[in-house]
C-alpha cells in the first residue's frame, strides 16, 4: 500500500515514477502487474471527446447604473440570466437564433483565445438596479469570473451507435450510415480515465484534473451517474454507461488546442474538451486496473433507428478502424481525438514530474447519489 501523501512526497523529491496509460500497459505486459504495483507511482490518463453537458458561468461585473441582467446573449447566443444581477451561464450547445453553425462552444473558445465577444443584456428596472440595458464587448481581461462548470463529462463506457434503417441518421454520435453501414463510438478506450479506475477508488470530489490545458477539479458526481451498472467480473469495468463527472475549471489558463467548438451535422454545436486524470498506484488492485487493454473492454451497441440494444463490441475491434457486424465488415468511426488524448497524457506526466501538478485525496467519494432514473411524466 502507498498513500497519496507518500506519492506526493516522492513527486516533491523528484523520485516519483510517472508513466502514461500507454506506457504502463506495455510495462505490465512485459514485467507483470506486481512489478507495476511496486515501481510505478502515478499513471496519467486522458480523453478528448465531445462533451455536450458543458458550459461556463460568467460574471461581468456591475454596470453604472446597476442592471439586473435577465435577458442575456453573447455574440447573439442566448445565455441564462436567471441567477443574480450580473451572473449568467452559457451552455456549449446553445445556438445562435439566426446561425445554427455558431453557438455557446464558439463563444467560450473565443474567450479562451483572448478575443472579445459582444454582450447584450436587458433587464426590468428596480430600485436597486435602475438600469434597463447594456451592450458592449467583453473579454477575459475585462470581466470577473469565467469558469467551466460541466454537469456531465468523462462518461464511463458510453454506447456505440449503428443505424439499421434505410436512411441516413444525423445524431450526436455523428452521421450514421443506413443499413448498418458504419459503427460509431466516442472515447479514448484503454487510456480513458474511468476505465483505469473503474470503482473510482482514487477519483472523487476535489480530485485535480487537466482540463482544456489548465487545471480543474472534480466538483461532484456527474448527471446520469449510474452506480447500479453491471460490471465485468474480470476487470470491474461497467458493461453499460455508468460513472460520470461534474467538473469545474477556470477559462483562464486553458489553451485553444485542448478546447474546440464542434459542429455535428444535423445535431448542432457542441464542445470537444481534453480532460486528463492522474491515477495514483496505491496498491496491486490499482496496478491491475491501469493494465486493462482495449480487447478486455466491451460496450453495448445501440441501434439509433429504434433505440434498442443490438449487441456488444470490444474497443479492441473498434480501434482497428473497422468491425465485423452481422456478417459484414463496416468502418468504425470516432468522434474523439485519440492522438490528442495521448498528448494530454504526456503533458500531464510532465506537469507531475516538474512539480506543477500534485495529487489530492478526494474530499468525498463518488457517487453521492448515483441512481439512474428515467422521466416518468406524460
Amino acid at each position: 500500500m502507498k498513500s497519496i501523501q507518500e506519492i506526493n512526497e516522492r513527486i516533491k523529491k523528484g523520485q516519483a515514477i510517472v508513466l502514461t496509460a500507454h506506457e504502463v500497459k506495455q510495462l505490465s505486459e512485459e514485467k507483470g502487474i506486481g512489478h507495476v504495483a511496486k515501481t510505478v507511482d502515478v499513471v496519467t490518463t486522458a480523453t478528448f471527446s465531445p462533451m455536450c453537458s458543458s458550459g461556463a458561468f460568467i460574471n461581468v461585473g456591475h454596470t453604472t447604473p446597476g442592471l439586473k441582467m435577465e435577458k442575456v446573449s453573447l455574440d447573439g447566443v442566448p445565455a441564462y440570466g436567471g441567477i443574480a444581477a450580473v451572473d449568467f451561464y452559457i451552455g456549449v450547445c446553445e445556438r445562435h437564433p439566426q446561425n445554427d453553425r455558431y453557438g455557446g462552444a464558439h463563444v467560450i473558445c473565443k474567450l479562451i483565445a483572448g478575443q472579445t465577444v459582444q454582450l447584450h443584456a436587458r433587464g426590468r428596472p428596480t430600485d436597486c438596479y435602475p438600469g434597463t440595458s447594456v451592450d458592449g464587448p467583453i473579454s477575459l481581461d475585462s470581466i470577473n469570473q469565467a469558469y467551466l462548470y460541466n454537469p456531465r463529462n468523462c462518461y464511463q463506457n458510453y454506447n456505440v451507435a449503428v443505424n439499421s434503417s434505410n436512411r441516413t441518421l444525423r445524431t450526436y454520435m455523428g452521421v450514421l450510415s443506413p443499413n448498418c453501414g458504419s459503427i460509431h463510438y466516442a472515447g479514448a478506450g484503454e487510456i480513458s480515465p474511468l476505465f483505469n479506475d473503474p470503482y473510482l477508488r482514487t477519483v472523487g470530489i476535489g480530485t485535480p484534473i487537466f482540463c482544456g490545458g489548465g487545471i480543474g477539479h472534480v466538483a461532484w458526481e456527474g448527471t446520469q451517474f449510474n452506480a447500479d451498472a453491471e460490471r465485468d467480473p474480470q476487470t470491474g469495468i461497467p458493461l453499460i454507461p455508468a460513472a460520470t463527472l461534474a467538473i469545474v475549471a477556470d477559462l483562464r489558463g486553458m489553451k485553444r488546442r485542448f478546447v474546440r467548438p464542434l459542429l455535428v451535422p444535423g445535431y448542432g454545436v457542441t464542445l470537444s474538451l481534453a480532460i486528463g486524470i492522474a491515477i495514483p498506484i496505491i496498491d496491486e488492485e490499482m496496478a491491475k486496473a491501469v493494465s486493462v487493454r482495449n480487447h478486455q473492454i466491451t460496450t453495448r451497441v445501440i441501434d439509433y433507428a429504434v433505440g434498442d440494444v443490438v449487441g456488444r463490441i470490444s474497443y479492441g475491434e473498434l480501434f482497428e478502424g473497422h468491425a465485423s457486424w452481422r456478417g459484414k465488415t463496416i468502418p468504425a468511426r470516432t468522434l474523439s481525438d485519440y492522438r490528442g488524448a495521448q498528448t494530454v497524457c504526456h503533458a500531464l506526466k510532465e506537469w507531475i514530474i516538474s512539480g506543477h501538478f500534485s495529487l489530492q485525496e478526494p474530499v468525498h467519494p463518488l457517487p453521492v447519489w448515483g441512481k439512474l432514473k428515467r422521466f416518468g411524466g406524460t
